[in-house]
């Protein structure tokens, strides 16, 4: 019998910038040299947020409430705490001064394998179809909180087929959506101003979407949600389509109240992009004042995350060196995404950790969060719960993170496997296993390690990385 991903991890346990200046520094992108650097909490965080909440890890007598906010290509140069410098994330910094920020979170290089991985826990050779199909069967986050007594909520951007069906099958009470069916989807249209937003089985009327903006009608829904359930443990995804393109005017722009929606592809201009930034942030710091304004906050999980990477045609500043957006790529800026996670009651402020997570994490963590057991009748789980560094108790972290990728397993392009740490990776090409890179080194990956310059300890840290590759398969 295969060992499990959590028994294999116990055994390996050691415990834009402006559009314009883009061609002109490209050059310097392909010259980066190490990303490695030391990681604190800044200051300059949302002020205008209460900070009324205070951390008391004893006594809750109530299950958590829980909000996972996924924003849309928000790479990990983006937030002002991690040390990005071209935009304006107050209520990000808020979160990570307040809270606790994961330096080494990893996604899969596109938004929907990142997303069936964190909603079922699963690595994607277990349960991917295709692209935005949801297997069947009820296996995923919200039916464990579901059937655990939460109510459940999705607002934002769904991408996961199936309509009102599908949503319901998938453990939500109560949904406002964005591209609710697989097919046809084009994800630029409608996204932002007037937006095309579907609830209740059918799409919301232009009488009612015309001139607004979609993450207004978002956190508006989402605030009701958690008006109407004040008095039992609630759940929520907010998946933000923000700030993926097209790039556009947001409500806060002047160029808002004249722009027409239907041209947005067309007209859109990537000096948005940072005012698409700071709104996104804006409407992060209104849920919080909202849970303060309901007395819900203290005993609100609320964690941020992203599904991939910056869109490539963005460039920013991060820590002095400038970056380029690597959606779609392998490589550590393709794949390392921002993760800060923000609970008065539960979280002691100001911490930052290197603790290794990936994205089937989220599932046995929030089952640890709700004080319920990790399903046992979901087939074989991929996570491994960090709860434990949530709380600041001794538990198992994670020792590697693993990735298939495979947009579409119908069409002639391989699939692309790989294994890392938070130094280390090395892409699954039997029999030679030849691409072994020291990420922190040579983030673009143009430099392999060869075998005869490999120190002893990178040796086993290979050999551990093929052994844990040849266990990731049906």
């Amino acid at each position: 019998m295969q060992p499990t991903s959590k028994e294999l991890h116990s055994q390996n346990r050691s415990k834009h910038i402006s559009g314009f200046l883009a061609i002109f520094f490209i050059t310097v992108i392909c010259s980066l040299g190490s990303c490695k650097k030391d990681f604190k909490p800044l200051e300059n965080a949302d002020e205008s947020i209460s900070n009324s909440g205070s951390f008391d890890k004893t006594g809750i007598s109530t299950k958590p409430n829980i909000i996972l906010i996924i924003g849309d290509d928000v790479g990990f140069e983006i937030p002002n705490y991690t040390g990005g410098e071209s935009y304006s994330t107050p209520s990000l910094n808020f979160m990570a001064s307040r809270g606790i920020q994961f330096n080494y979170a990893f996604c899969h290089p596109d938004g929907f394998p990142s997303r069936i991985a964190a909603y079922t826990g699963k690595y994607n050779f277990r349960n991917y179809i295709s692209w935005g199909i949801l297997p069947p069967g009820g296996q995923n986050i919200s039916n464990m909180l579901h059937d655990a007594g939460y109510a459940t909520c999705f607002v934002g951007k769904w991408q996961n087929g199936g309509g009102d069906q599908g949503v319901k099958d998938a453990g939500f009470d109560k949904y406002r959506i964005f591209l609710p069916f697989t097919s046809p989807s084009n994800q630029y249209k409608g996204r932002y101003k007037s937006p095309i937003l579907y609830e209740n089985g059918d799409y919301l009327p232009d009488s009612i979407t015309a001139g607004r903006y979609s993450e207004d009608m978002n956190v508006e829904y989402l605030d009701t949600f958690i008006d109407e359930n004040q008095n039992k443990p609630f759940f929520a995804v907010y998946s933000m389509p923000l700030i993926q393109k097209p790039w556009v005017p947001t409500p806060d722009d002047p160029e808002y109240a004249d722009w027409n929606p239907k041209f947005d592809e067309a007209n859109q201009d990537i000096k948005y992009f940072p005012s698409m930034v700071k709104y996104m942030d804006k409407k992060i710091g209104q849920i919080i004042k909202h849970l303060d304004a309901k007395g819900l906050r203290n005993n609100t999980l609320i964690i941020f995350t992203t599904d991939n990477a910056t869109n490539i045609d963005i460039y920013s500043m991060w820590r002095g060196e400038l970056l380029r957006g690597r959606k779609n790529r392998t490589t550590l800026w393709g794949t390392r995404i921002p993760l800060v996670a923000y609970w008065p009651r539960g979280i002691a402020p100001g911490q930052s950790t290197n603790t290794l997570v990936d994205f089937t994490d989220f599932l046995p963590t929030f089952a640890n969060v709700a004080k319920i057991p990790v399903p046992t009748n979901y087939g074989t789980l991929d996570g491994v719960s960090f709860f434990d560094n949530l709380t600041g108790q001794n538990g198992i972290d994670r020792t590697w993170s693993f990735c298939q990728w495979d947009n579409n397993p119908n069409d002639d392009k391989p699939m692309i496997r790989y294994i890392n740490d938070t130094i280390y990776k090395l892409y699954d090409e039997p029999p030679l296993y030849s691409r072994f890179y020291n990420m922190q080194v040579d983030n673009l990956e143009l430099h392999p390690i060869h075998a005869n310059k490999q120190t002893d300890a990178e040796k086993q840290i290979r050999q551990n990385f093929i052994d844990v590759l040849q266990t990731m398969h049906n």
